[in-house]
């Protein structure tokens, strides 16, 4: 009987140890510059150098609309995992797409914002196959989110999608894709000569780094684009990094957080004259707000606070004369090393098993230059520690630097290399394509920079 016991407990153990082995394997730290991904990255970034930049035929025009993405349905509101995909019970305020488009003759682009957590690959990959309908495509579309953790739920299939966005309901992405066809062919049907200045305030009082705190650094600018028509109508594209999440988990309505607040406050500002604003999340990983909480005066504050800095620097904000104002956009596809979603600093589970959890999404970087401004959209949440390491490139190159994140894809938090080891949320949990992820990410989007 006890050898009997003892070869049960032994077959047990070893199909345990063999379940395991099937599920986890040791987290591999080859450096990337050895990694097949890193040289299919780079052998397309050679490709794409070789193309000559559109040379521009006629002024830049622009046009800009939005549409109502509150959906005429209830949904999950997408942000919390700990929300267990609960449908959002009433509309705070309304979320929209909001487009603006710029054409020089010789190329034709967008810049799409939505109010959503992300910019779901579902979404994108129906958006591939719907641009052409009003003669845009996805290589010509440059998207972003607005990153409210109180938006529509509902665009992802996978488990992990599931988690933070609720059900998956087709419903959802259909409605998605037509908002933003329909802001994208108003804008483009909205062309008028116009030109661009560029401007920048600092606001470090009104976020921190949630990461490592004080240890750490921040990227305080909210940066600002203008357009302004010939006939005096100006629109207005603002990035800043705190994350909007000020209203917290407990809160079931639809809302757009403080990007909201701010750019209604934007649009009723008379005596600046701005008559459509848009936001952008920046550099928002690692960087939090300082205020947080289910009183709407504390989303409030921070939006009238980011508002009063902003439309101080607005009348100082001077517009380029160039009459033929260059207008390039480049998209590179990003090779990843096998994810690395870790459960502990040396082991991570396979990658068939990330793959069920999470999907095996493709990833793109983006670039867009609109004279000497540089947008470059990232597919995650990039770190605002990392804006620093471009100040140099920036300088030298004369460019003003705008980064935002969710470009589209999603492959997780793009954190400092040096923190890969902490046992926190966005490092141990998030970090999906670690370690050396930071380094490889900035090498790309400078190489993209350098292009432009």
């Amino acid at each position: 009987m006890r050898k009997k016991i003892l070869k049960t407990v032994g077959i047990t153990l070893g199909m345990l140890l063999l379940a395991v082995l099937l599920v986890v394997e040791p987290v591999d730290r080859t450096p990337h510059q050895q990694m097949p991904y890193y040289r299919e990255t780079k052998a397309h970034l050679r490709e794409l150098s070789q193309k000559p930049p559109p040379i521009p035929t006629t002024s830049l025009q622009a046009g800009w609309a939005k549409a109502n993405l509150t959906p005429p349905f209830p949904t999950p509101t997408a942000g919390y995992g700990g929300r267990e995909g609960k449908l959002y019970e009433s509309v705070l305020d309304s979320v929209f797409v909001r487009a603006i488009v710029l054409d020089n003759g010789a190329l034709r682009v967008a810049l799409v914002s939505l109010d959503l957590l992300i910019v779901h690959p579902t979404v994108t990959q129906a958006l591939e196959k719907k641009l052409p309908e009003i003669g845009f495509s996805l290589d010509r579309t440059y998207l972003a989110a607005t990153h409210s953790h109180n938006s529509l739920g509902g665009w992802g299939k996978r488990l992990a999608g599931k988690l933070f966005a609720g059900k998956y309901d087709q419903r959802v992405v259909d409605h998605i894709v037509q908002s933003v066809l329909h802001a994208v062919d108003q804008a483009q049907k909205q062309l008028a000569p116009a030109q661009i200045g560029y401007g920048q305030v600092s606001v470090p009082e009104l976020l921190l780094n949630r990461l490592v705190g004080e240890k750490g650094r921040t990227d305080p600018f909210a940066r600002l684009l203008k357009f302004r028509k010939t006939n005096g109508e100006t629109a207005l594209l603002c990035t800043y990094t705190a994350h909007p999440t000020v209203l917290e988990m407990g809160r079931l309505q639809l809302s757009r957080d403080y990007p909201g607040v701010l750019v209604d406050a934007l649009e009723k500002k008379d005596s600046v004259s701005v008559d459509f604003a848009m936001f952008m999340a920046g550099a928002v990983g690692s960087q939090g707000p300082v205020e947080i909480g289910n009183d709407l005066s504390a989303m409030q504050h921070l939006a009238e606070e980011l508002d009063a800095k902003i439309e101080t620097q607005l009348p100082c904000i001077t517009f380029q004369t160039d009459s033929l104002l260059a207008l390039n956009m480049l998209s590179v596809p990003l090779f990843l090393r096998e994810p690395h979603r870790r459960i502990n600093q040396n082991w991570r589970l396979r990658p068939w098993v990330f793959n069920l959890i999470y999907g095996n999404y493709p990833a793109q970087m983006k670039a867009l230059r609109i004279g000497q401004q540089v947008l470059v959209g990232v597919p995650g949440d990039f770190s605002g520690e990392l804006v620093a390491d471009f100040d140099g490139i920036a300088r030298k190159k004369g460019i003003h630097l705008l980064i935002t994140s969710f470009n589209g894809g999603y492959v997780g938090y793009i954190t400092p290399d040096q923190y890969y080891h902490l046992p926190a949320y966005e490092t141990l949990h998030m970090n999906w394509f670690g370690p050396y992820n930071a380094a490889y990410f900035e090498e790309v989007m400078k190489d993209l920079i350098r292009m432009l």
